[in-house]
């Protein structure tokens, strides 16, 4: 059993929450810019053998042994080092931050604290992208390579807002560019080259509401990433990859399921309440992170990770900025911008 605190008590807290609780692990704290809205969250999450804290940020951690962060990205960076230096592993939520700046600050500080900060992509974790990611070494030389995330805008959070510093592509974006990352690097094409990308708006803010990005490897393959909130209120999320000698075809949301050249293949499904939550990797994601810290190593889906994620989002957004034209990676852009700075030239 290993005892949790949550810093920030949002949408994405709750399923962070659940997710320790069904694990069996101790929520212990939980903090937020609102004192109400902790103590709400507090004693929803309180049990018989564990009483939930409402405290300050500054309290925080607590004594737990993690804490996660899921507070706004322009707060990840300073959240994150403070709790690290206060000695609690931290699982911080995606997008990792806002700058490259930012990103280098994190990768430093998780190597000083022995690399007891996992960056939260859940999807990383979930059956079926694990199931992918073992499957695609099968369909030989990659030809094709497909990652969506479509759904609406959200009604909740600052997610347009400029403090947030970007819009679809930095936060929903995050999910379908780790997969393509780490699918393409499974099919053996290492990391992309350059990136292209076109950008859309939406009315009544300034930040990005559909993206379209090009990943280019220096086999040739280019994969594709869309990550939209103009679909559909039913979430879409899914995967294509095909190659040479097969096609491995993914569906994380609404259902999860996985074909191999059209067969269905078996992997497990968690069913009934709350099954999302597993389904979607949030739990195995935790208890990657319980044993990793176990086991005195850096977690997978590290900081480093993180930051190679966010390097390709920004050059996605340099990338708009220019009418598509392709950015090459690493990017050499400016370090203290963040990606809505980028794609407006600021």
């Amino acid at each position: 059993m290993t005892t949790i605190a949550l810093c920030g008590a949002g949408r994405i807290a709750m399923v962070h929450a659940a997710a320790a609780l069904r694990l069996g692990h101790e929520l212990v704290a939980v903090a937020s810019r609102t004192p109400e809205r902790a103590a709400t969250f507090a004693a929803m999450f309180s049990t018989p053998t564990c009483s939930t804290t409402a405290v300050g940020y500054g309290e925080l951690p607590h004594g737990a042994e993690i804490t996660i962060v899921a507070t706004p990205p322009q707060c990840h960076t300073a959240d994150a080092l403070r709790l690290l230096q206060a000695g609690a592993a931290v699982l911080l939520e995606k997008p990792l931050c806002r700058t490259m700046a930012e990103a280098d600050e994190l990768v430093e500080a998780a190597a000083r604290h022995r690399g007891r900060l996992l960056y939260g992509e859940n999807l990383a974790y979930a059956p079926v992208v694990q199931r992918m990611i073992g499957l695609t070494p099968r369909v030989g030389a990659l030809t094709h390579l497909e990652v969506r995330a479509l759904q609406g805008l959200p009604t909740w959070g600052e997610f347009t807002s400029d403090e947030w510093g970007g819009g679809a592509l930095l936060d929903l974006g995050a999910h379908p560019l780790a997969v393509a990352l780490l699918v393409a690097n499974a099919g053996g094409e290492g990391r992309p080259i350059a990136v292209s990308a076109s950008l859309r708006g939406g009315a009544g803010h300034g930040a990005d509401e559909h993206a379209e990005v090009s990943l280019h490897y220096r086999s040739g393959l280019v994969g594709r990433v869309v990550a939209s909130w103009q679909g559909e209120p039913e979430p879409v999320w899914d995967a294509q990859v095909a190659g040479a000698t097969g096609v491995v075809r993914a569906e994380v949301l609404p259902t999860p399921q996985l074909e191999l050249n059209g067969t269905e293949v078996a992997m497990p499904v968690a069913t009934g309440e709350l099954a999302t939550i597993a389904n979607l990797g949030y739990e195995a994601q935790l208890q990657a992170l319980v044993d990793d810290i176990g086991a005195g190593r850096e977690p997978t889906m590290s900081a480093r990770f993180g930051r190679e994620v966010l390097q390709v989002t920004l050059a996605a957004y340099a990338s708009a900025g220019r009418g598509g034209a392709a950015v090459k990676l690493p990017f050499a852009g400016p370090r203290d911008l963040t990606p809505l700075q980028v794609w407006r030239g600021n």
